[in-house]
């Protein structure tokens, strides 16, 4: 805040002499928040949204497109959003970008608690009130090492009982997948490994470790260079969509209205320029 303590101390305490109760509380040598405090603060945030929304508002009548947006995307979909934000962003200068990349459950329970103005996801979820925007299709296929010899006569069961098979942590939208795949067609899975991010699998996978589901979005470097090779088995690829999401009932703001037109109007350009490789891979779901 570029703030001195005793200077935050005395706005603290001119704030609190404002109030007959409590906003916080010291307990040993801890500061909280009363729950007084914290319904303050609630209203506090309410006044400066209808502040930046004014503020939004004179923008947009000048023709200037400024302010704040706030976009959650799972961690496979940093592929994605970059390519969706670029040319929107060079040409609103006014606008400031909070872009979180996280898992499905924080994705999730970012919008639940209307943090963020949109989010991107590749399974959507079923206990929210969603509007939605379809980006491009997203397939996901089995991916081993080019190392890791696996016979072309192989079935998906044997190849799934015969090498470790390679898991995101709980709360990926690419693990349920995977399991609901495992799961449907009565698959026994030998080995398993969890790893954490896109990129920890990947590396996994280049070291030989095991095979794993992955999202074709993700490892065009890797099928380019030879790294890694898709394993062609009947029931694969399984396909899903790249969505753009948002709450229904979410007023949204003149940025964000903005952005969604410009999506709306360039996304069949976006894939053309910077996703048509996603085409030229022609696999038949197997042998």
């Amino acid at each position: 805040m570029n703030l001195t303590q005793p200077a935050i101390s005395i706005q603290l305490r001119n704030f609190q002499n404002q109030f007959d109760i409590p906003l916080t509380e010291i307990v040993g040598r801890k500061l909280y928040v009363t729950d007084f405090g914290m319904e303050i603060a609630s209203v506090a945030q309410r006044i400066i949204n209808e502040v930046n929304l004014i503020n939004f508002r004179t923008s947009a009548y000048k023709g200037m497109v400024s302010g704040r947006l706030r976009i959650s995307v799972v961690s496979t979909g940093k592929y994605v959003m970059p390519y969706y934000l670029s040319a929107f962003m060079n040409a609103n200068k006014g606008v400031d970008l909070e872009m979180d990349v996280t898992n499905k459950l924080k994705v999730i329970q970012s919008l639940k608690q209307n943090e963020v103005d949109f989010a991107l996801v590749s399974v959507m979820p079923t206990d929210l009130n969603l509007s939605q925007l379809k980006l491009l299709e997203n397939k996901l296929f089995l991916v081993a090492s080019k190392q890791l010899a696996i016979p072309e006569t192989a079935s998906l069961q044997n190849v799934f009982a015969s090498y470790p098979l390679i898991f995101r942590e709980e709360g990926s939208a690419t693990r349920t997948v995977m399991e609901n795949f495992i799961k449907n067609r009565g698959i026994s899975v030998g080995m398993k490994f969890q790893l954490t991010s896109n990129e920890a699998v990947k590396q996994a996978l280049i070291a030989g470790l095991g095979i794993s589901i992955m999202p074709l979005i993700g490892i065009k470097n890797e099928l380019d260079r030879g790294d890694l090779k898709i394993i062609q088995l009947k029931g694969l690829p399984i396909t899903t969509d790249w969505q753009l999401v948002w709450l229904k009932n979410k007023p949204l703001t003149p940025v964000s209205l903005a952005f969604l037109e410009y999506v709306k109007e360039n996304r069949d350009a976006i894939y053309g320029h910077s996703f048509a490789w996603l085409d030229a891979i022609h696999l038949p779901d197997f042998h």
